[in-house]
């Protein structure tokens, strides 16, 4: 494994070389995210291996390959075929803890280019940015993060078929081990999921929830084939209609709709008044959501019902007021 780990490293060094040219150790470092001495050992394995990398002294030097060198390193390794599977969602790939091997593949993709084709892609690709990490109010997108190990832990019981034991922290209680048979895996809004199966009931778990993780050798019980965009919608609709969910009628300011939505589990229904505003009637997982939720849009919106949630609010409003209307 570690040898076919610095393989697929020495590979994409070539690559980079070839693609960018003349690169320093640092960059090198951190493009293939290792130490600088790494680098320089990866080098020195090259040029012994006959591959024509050269370094240039000097403020602006680095590594470099003689001019015209080329060879066939475009093959595809089985993560880095799995990773432009997902590449659809670039955030998806770094969910199920495939980012470096998407990163390397793209490498790869681009070197079987022809070189007529080559230029003109990456130059295309500059003028392209997928799903920034921020919005144009600066408002960073969040992406939760799990350690690669244990999302390529997870992800090797899922494609073997193989029971999971995993240390799960639920929310409210304490870690505990369990063993499930996994079904797949489903990325949204930047969270993993597990779906799987415990004792014959169907089981949800967050990635980032997930402390540690082993394969066992013993086979999953589970069927064969699976719709697992309509094992998500179902248990997406056991989720908003059980449990202690609450329901809300509330006026938006239209401008601020999606950031009430994009709180909310489910609208369930949605008019437009007479100034315009926005009349909707959602659900929020509980009471603690539903009160935040409304809190952050401020006078962007107001809660029609229930009654409990606007003296709630209320009170939140007149503490904030009685704060601060006094000189500090």
């Amino acid at each position: 494994m570690i040898f076919r780990v610095r393989a697929d490293r020495l590979v994409s060094l070539v690559l980079l070389l070839r693609q960018r040219g003349r690169l320093s150790a640092t960059t090198l470092a951190r493009e293939l995210e290792v130490s600088t001495r790494t680098v320089l050992r990866d080098i020195e394995a090259l040029s012994a291996a006959g591959v024509p990398v050269y370094a240039e002294r000097g403020r602006r030097g680095g590594f470099a390959l003689l001019p015209g060198f080329r060879t066939e390193l475009t093959g595809l390794n089985h993560e880095e075929a799995l990773a432009l599977l997902v590449a659809g969602s670039r955030r998806g790939a770094q969910a199920f803890g495939l980012g470096s091997a998407l990163a390397s593949a793209m490498l790869k993709v681009v070197d079987a280019l022809p070189e007529s084709y080559r230029d003109t892609a990456a130059g295309a690709v500059e003028r392209l940015l997928i799903d920034p990490e921020t919005d144009l109010l600066a408002r960073r997108q969040v992406a939760e993060e799990v350690p690669d190990a244990i999302v390529a832990e997870v992800r090797r019981a899922v494609f073997a078929g193989h029971k999971l034991r995993i240390h799960y922290a639920a929310v409210g209680r304490a870690p505990r081990w369990r063993t499930v048979d996994p079904i797949g895996l489903v990325t949204v809004r930047d969270q993993g999921y597990l779906l799987a199966t415990r004792a014959g009931e169907d089981r949800t778990y967050r990635l980032s929830r997930v402390l540690a993780a082993e394969e066992l050798a013993e086979p999953a019980q589970r069927p064969d084939r699976v719709d697992l965009d309509r094992a998500w919608q179902e248990r997406s609709t056991r989720f908003r209609t059980g449990g202690d969910q609450v329901t809300v009628l509330v006026r938006v300011n239209p401008a601020r709709r999606e950031d009430l939505v994009g709180t909310a589990l489910a609208v369930l229904a949605e008019a437009t008044e007479a100034d315009g505003w926005l009349r909707l009637e959602v659900t929020f997982q509980d009471s603690r959501h539903a009160e935040w939720a409304l809190w952050q849009l401020a006078m962007n919106a107001e809660a029609l019902a229930p009654q409990w949630l606007r003296t709630s609010l209320r009170n939140r409003a007149a503490a904030i007021t009685t704060r601060y209307g006094a000189p500090s």
